[in-house]
């Protein structure tokens, strides 16, 4: 079936990404070694382009300033299986971890024990309501990033009809950001109907099953939003079940290696892209300074960029999509 196609696939070039850059998946830091400061980087999930592409800028960057990097994460984006993780990071004690976390209150607990261990912390992508526990967080601005796919959908509808927003899990910092970004610019239209939220638990078979569902109650249905790389991709795959790619307008939140061909195919109309290279490459530089004692910005915003079928293939636009592998 499609969707298993598209899990192996995935957990695939995860297995390949983490190998080709060196990195380890059991969280073991193991503190310095050879005088070299250690850093672990927990991804918010393996199986997403988006965070295998930050495991690639911060492996870059650890190169060029001579730090240890592991990577580690869990399988599917979940506070349950990530916190495990932390803990078992933290008992290793590596000098600063770079962070993406799955949940903004689950993810106190263990990272007040990571901080009090003496470990630097600096948040990349998401982040805890609690800011006092990172030296830095690094993220898109992602309230605008929901805005301009607003802006987006509303002229590829041309101003009418229903639009439905696809989103992971309530909770996220970052997903909610986009999803309200969204709404506040979608009710100046007053020709759009904005459908309830969908949550997807980041799996794009559901996101298909959401579509589907959707398509059945709503005929009228004009736009979807689709808020990060999977569910993206299974947005994709629901409309071209239904075989209806032609008459429903996909924004989506990332730029993977399918959404880019999703998009060349004319299933997505436009991608709303972060820099995630970028956030892992300023997330080791962060936590690089930090360790140095040197002053850091608390809050730092990374570019989002527009990727259409008109520019995809320009060299501004290839800085935002993203790796398979490193």
């Amino acid at each position: 079936m499609r969707r298993r196609v598209l899990v192996a696939v995935s957990t695939l070039a995860v297995i390949t990404t983490i190998s080709a850059c060196g990195s380890s998946d059991d969280g073991n830091s193991g503190g310095t070694s050879g005088g070299k400061k250690s850093l672990t980087l927990i991804q918010g999930t393996k199986a997403d382009e988006f965070y295998v592409t930050m495991a690639c800028g911060a492996q870059a960057a650890a190169q060029s300033l001579g730090v240890n990097l592991d990577v580690t994460g869990p399988e599917k984006f979940d506070a349950g299986q990530q916190v495990p993780i932390v803990n078992s990071v933290t008992a290793k004690k590596p000098d600063a971890v770079l962070i993406a976390p799955t949940d903004t209150k689950a993810l106190i607990p263990p990272m007040t024990q990571m901080k009090s261990a003496g470990i630097k912390i600096v948040e990349v992508d998401t982040a805890v309501e609690d800011n006092s526990l990172s030296v830095a967080a690094i993220s898109t601005d992602n309230l605008g990033g929901g805005t301009l796919a607003a802006q987006t959908l509303v002229k590829l509808v041309g101003g009418k009809g229903s639009v439905l927003v696809i989103n992971v899990n309530p909770g996220i910092s970052t997903t909610d950001a986009r999803a309200k970004g969204f709404d506040d610019e979608i009710k100046k239209t007053s020709g759009i109907t904005a459908l309830p939220v969908e949550y997807t638990n980041d799996e794009p078979a559901k996101a298909a099953a959401i579509v589907s569902a959707t398509l059945s109650k709503h005929p009228d249905l004009a736009g979807i939003f689709a808020t990060n790389v999977l569910t993206a991709e299974g947005a994709a795959t629901g409309l071209r079940a239904a075989g209806k790619q032609d008459q429903v307008k996909i924004v989506g939140f990332d730029a993977g290696p399918q959404q880019i061909q999703d998009l060349k195919s004319g299933v997505v109309q436009a991608l709303i892209a972060q820099d995630p290279y970028g956030i892992g490459q300023k997330g080791v530089q962060t936590a690089v300074d930090a360790l140095a004692g040197k002053d850091v910005q608390k809050q730092i915003q990374t570019e989002l960029f527009a990727i259409t079928k008109d520019n995809v293939d320009s060299p501004d636009a290839q800085k935002f999509i993203y790796k398979d592998k490193c």
